[in-house]
């Protein structure tokens, strides 16, 4: 089999959830070059890349994507052939409360990225040219609310949004398929379910859930907790996007999704049921963990369903998900028992960043 050509990548938003996965993958599967562009927001943790960055391979810069004339010379200094778009503002509480940041960053962010890959294409030669990819991560909640139960996402859905969070990432979408259409840039969007796995910021419900349960903590829901949601492991993510920038057709989307349709209840359920068997010291005498569980006011726009038909990506590109959700959380849970450092660092503020 003939060897893979080495190239470099450029990975934006590198040092948060996802994007550490995607790195990591790369970086122990391949021998490509890996550039991190990533201005190290709250979310971000330069500690979850503690292995790689030790490596000639990997190189950071410290840069915020809306930052156009420092992408502009990164792209001229580093070379990339393929760009993995994953920088973005991405939890809808913190849309509702402050939704500025998710328009400068989703949409002002995404138009800078393209104008400077789009300045760096037109000065390829033409075998650059047929190897460059840019590949733009998106979500399924720009789709809106599922109607059913039955229901799922194809790559055709309409779009319909229902968050300052969603709206930005629908606008950034638009963006990218306009560049492509516009400018010949050859683009790919892929748009997943909910992510869960290690490294997760802890405002997210699984990693919210894991460490309020060992604290004691209440573990709070919103509604009736019956909202749906396909979950999908980091890592199946990781090598989804992996697959598709170096398999996808130039122009066209493909929908991600874990095939594990969970209510929140159920997701918040079957942690403390893990938990109960993992037999961990409780910080409450008797306290059984689904005993924490509270139900809050629900937040405004909040969808009821969210469920992903990935078909195309299996069909095409041969690619589904490895993990159960019974799997996946069991190993989730174990992640955050066995790195409460981690966590912890992150919570206080005081990682690295």
């Amino acid at each position: 089999m003939q060897k893979e050509k080495k190239l470099t990548y450029l990975i934006t938003g590198g040092s948060g959830f996802i994007g550490n996965s995607v790195i990591r993958k790369l970086y122990s599967e391949t021998d490509h070059n890996i550039v991190n562009v990533d201005k190290v927001t709250y979310a971000g943790n330069l500690s979850s890349l503690s292995d790689v960055a030790i490596s000639s391979r990997y190189t950071h810069k410290k840069v915020d994507i809306c930052d156009r004339n420092s992408l502009v010379e990164i792209f001229k200094e580093f070379r990339p052939l393929r760009v993995i778009h994953l920088a973005a503002e991405s939890h809808v509480d913190r849309s509702i409360d402050g939704p500025a940041d998710f328009i400068n960053t989703n949409i002002i962010g995404t138009f800078s990225l393209l104008e400077a890959a789009r300045y760096y294409y037109d000065k390829l030669n033409r075998a650059e040219k047929r190897e460059f990819r840019f590949h733009h991560v998106s979500t399924d909640e720009v789709f809106g609310d599922l109607d059913g139960t039955d229901n799922l996402f194809s790559e055709e859905t309409s779009y319909c949004p229902s968050s300052p969070y969603s709206a930005s990432k629908a606008s950034s979408d638009h963006l990218v398929r306009a560049w492509g259409r516009t400018y010949d840039l050859p683009v790919i969007v892929t748009c997943c379910s909910n992510n869960y796995g290690p490294y997760q910021f802890p405002e997210k419900l699984i990693p919210q859930t894991i460490i309020n349960a060992i604290r004691g903590n209440p573990l709070p829901i919103y509604g009736d907790g019956k909202q749906i949601r396909d979950w999908l492991y980091v890592e199946d993510h990781a090598s989804a996007l992996i697959k598709v920038i170096t398999e996808g057709k130039i122009g066209h989307t493909y929908n991600i999704g874990g095939h594990n349709q969970k209510t929140n209840i159920e997701v918040v359920e079957k942690i403390c049921m893990v938990l109960e068997e993992l037999a961990l010291p409780k910080p409450k005498p008797t306290l059984m963990y689904r005993d924490l569980i509270s139900f809050v006011d629900d937040r405004p726009g909040h969808d009821r369903h969210y469920a992903i038909c990935a078909s195309k990506i299996q069909s095409e590109l041969g690619w589904k998900p490895s993990k159960r959700f019974d799997e996946g959380i069991r190993k989730t849970v174990g992640w955050y028992i066995e790195n409460q450092d981690w966590w912890s660092d992150v919570l206080s503020g005081s990682y690295q960043i």
